[in-house]
């Protein structure tokens, strides 16, 4: 499976996120941001690749809604509620990430 995680400036939580992922069980994973300085910055061909797209906040998944709805229409689209408040590879983020994304493992 192909696992996108989405932050705003793709330096810490998602970067950490696909640090932690790629490879995870056999998945794939890649990070982008929402902001136009984003290190790298959401695209439709990200999108599209993805089977999963996991968004750090609503408000990250609300850009994607609002610029990409064809392209994520029948994507599955996880909210972890994970605030910025992390440098990237912190021990509690990449502790909170692994339980919210093994979480939602066990329900598929």
């Amino acid at each position: 499976m192909n696992l996108l995680f989405l932050c705003s400036q793709n330096k810490r939580r998602s970067l950490t996120a696909e640090k932690i992922f790629d490879g995870y069980m056999g998945h794939k994973a890649r990070s982008a941001g929402t902001e136009q300085n984003a290190r790298i910055k959401v695209t439709p061909g990200l999108l599209g690749w993805a089977d999963v797209i996991f968004c750090m906040e609503k408000k990250h998944a609300q850009r994607i809604k609002e610029k990409y709805a064809d392209i994520i229409a029948n994507k599955k689209l996880v909210c972890l509620y994970i605030h910025d408040d992390y440098a990237y590879m912190d021990r509690e983020l990449q502790e909170l990430l692994k339980s919210c994304v093994d979480e939602y493992f066990k329900e598929e």
